[in-house]
């Protein structure tokens, strides 16, 4: 039996030639008890879709009806879960979920109210942290705040927008596993909007795609038995078959054919702060051990006596080669990162880059952050056109425009370049700190979680972007991702990390996957799962700890009797 439907539902913003059509020709029923995944790219109407499900926005035409009767606005059947935790923060955890049941249940008395808070508060976790204000938590623990106050209310159905996106990948798993055991014992309707291909073949019952146009695709239905195991489901066949299924569609739909600019790159030299005969003769560059860390520490002074984040590191990086760095927060990967850039001092050994010390920041190691920081009231072109000025001194302006313009139209900004950064997006804003990175004709790349802030579907977009310009221009690159999948994808060689403090490295694993690489190739691959498990299994021994538990050997007898 439907418990929600949506009959050909249009809804559009603005007037005149400012007005955009967000959802089209929307037709849509839920079943109670259902778990459906809306699952789509940033700007197709995901949150416009759920807002009409709240009784936050109402249709241009059509209608949206719970139990048969036209919503009209909020109410406490409906309980919403945002992607921005939305907390009073002078009150403490059980202060804000209270909130919440006294609006709700205001004939229950006090103890019973309280009562009913602590059972919530309990059921995600955070029984030890119901005196905390907002202020004193992480953010997965605000989000749990979040889930428990929505669940306080007891509504008979459970709107969850994007509830995890803005999560660490380790929190967002664990929060996600949160929510299906809360799903499974109670039963509830509910919604997820999601552009997680994995959260949301884990969670839902059925995925409906919302196409970038603002239409529904056809939904795929997931027939994976419950209860689903996060562990297991990396060698389920029925997974796997989905998330290739999935994937394709997404990327059909949303990720348009690449732009393919009419320049070419002129024939100009970057000048970087190294011997003129090396910047004049790159074919003398050294080629094995072209980036070599050399039994790299940090340490830093603090009260208690020095602090020992990253212990001798020692890697060698061959002229050509993708890197990419993995592991958990705080295990030291950005730190190491910032040193080959010159951006951080090394407290003890020595980074080589083509056999020269790295001393200083230089564009000769240019660096793609997490946020781009673009100067707002420049243009696309602008942003870019402040490196390349000063590393291409010789080049007349007309070559200096070409290369600036050459990589914009290769990261997919042809009709953006004259753009200024403050009316971009967030996606948009990353393609021109990509852009700026490449158009340096660096000597080193360096990616510090470049798409960190990005949701999944733009991180896949612009992983092609960086994968079409890199195959070009064979750029030696170290990315530091929380990723695997993007570290699978990009790499030649993924270094993963144990836990800080003394952090160093703790396994190496050679990507011999073939390129040019694509996300939907890769994932038809008999060998992209196997690499998959073994970067995980790491991740999973490195989750609790700094040190993990060591392995207790069998008994001697029982051995003896193998």
């Amino acid at each position: 039996m439907s418990i929600l439907t949506f009959d050909k539902v249009y809804k559009g913003f603005g007037n005149g030639l400012t007005r955009t059509e967000v959802l089209k020709d929307i037709s849509l029923d839920v079943k109670e008890g259902e778990f459906l995944a809306i699952l789509g790219f940033s700007g197709s109407g995901k949150s416009t879709l759920m807002n009409m499900v709240a009784g936050l926005e109402t249709p241009d035409t059509g209608k949206v009806t719970y139990k048969g009767k036209p919503i009209t606005g909020p109410g406490p059947e409906r309980g919403l879960v945002f992607q921005s935790y939305s907390l009073m923060p002078w009150l403490t955890v059980k202060g804000n979920v209270l909130l919440a049941v006294q609006s709700v249940f205001p004939k229950l008395s006090k103890a019973e109210q309280s009562d009913k808070a602590d059972h919530y508060i309990n059921m995600v976790g955070l029984g030890h942290a119901t005196a905390r204000r907002p202020a004193e938590l992480s953010g997965g623990m605000r989000q749990r705040v979040s889930v428990a106050r929505a669940l306080a209310m007891d509504p008979e159905m459970l709107l969850l927008d994007e509830p995890l996106s803005a999560l660490d990948a380790l929190t967002r798993a664990n929060l996600a596993d949160e929510i299906l055991d809360i799903w499974e014992r109670d039963q509830k309707t509910c919604i997820l909007i999601t552009n997680d291909v994995d959260e949301a073949i884990l969670l839902a019952d059925r995925i409906v795609p919302l196409n970038p146009d603002g239409t529904l695709g056809e939904p795929f239905v997931v027939n994976i038995p419950r209860p689903r195991d996060r562990g297991a489901m990396n060698t389920d066949a029925a997974f796997k078959a989905l998330r290739v299924a999935v994937t394709s569609y997404l990327m059909d739909v949303g990720i348009t054919a690449k732009h393919e600019g009419m320049r070419s790159l002129p024939n100009v030299t970057a000048i970087h702060s190294v011997p003129k005969v090396v910047a004049d003769a790159q074919e003398g560059s050294i080629e094995q051990r072209y980036l070599d860390f050399s039994k790299i520490h940090k340490i830093y002074p603090t009260p208690k006596g020095p602090l020992t984040v990253v212990e001798d590191f020692d890697l060698k990086v061959n002229r050509g080669e993708f890197i990419s760095i993995i592991g958990h927060s705080g295990c030291g990967k950005s730190t190491v990162l910032t040193m080959a850039a010159g951006l951080n001092d090394i407290s003890k050994g020595v980074i080589k880059l083509d056999g020269y010390e790295v001393r200083g920041a230089d564009p000769e190691r240019a660096v793609v952050f997490q946020s781009p920081n673009l100067f707002p009231w420049l243009t696309a072109k602008e942003n870019v056109a402040i490196g390349v000025d000063k590393v291409y001194p010789k080049a007349s302006q007309a070559e200096r425009q070409d290369v600036i313009e050459y990589y914009l139209e290769r990261v997919g900004l042809a009709d953006a370049m004259d753009k200024p950064a403050h009316s971009m997006s967030n996606g948009m804003k990353q393609r021109v700190g990509i852009a700026r990175a490449f158009a340096l004709s660096p000597k080193l790349l360096l990616l510090d979680e470049p798409f960190g802030m990005l949701d999944s579907l733009t991180r896949w977009e612009l992983q092609e972007v960086l994968m079409e310009v890199w195959e070009r221009t064979k750029v030696t690159a170290i990315c530091v991702t929380h990723d695997v999948d993007e570290a699978i994808l990009l790499s030649d060689r993924v270094v993963m990390m144990t836990n800080g403090p003394q952090a160093t490295i703790g396994k190496i694993t050679d990507i011999k996957l073939p390129r040019p690489r694509t996300r939907k190739a890769l994932l038809e691959h008999p060998d992209y799962y196997a690499y998959r498990q073994e970067v995980l299994d790491f991740l999973e021994e490195y989750e609790h700890g700094a040190t993990p538990k060591p392995k207790v050997a069998p008994p001697a007898k029982a051995v003896a009797a193998e």
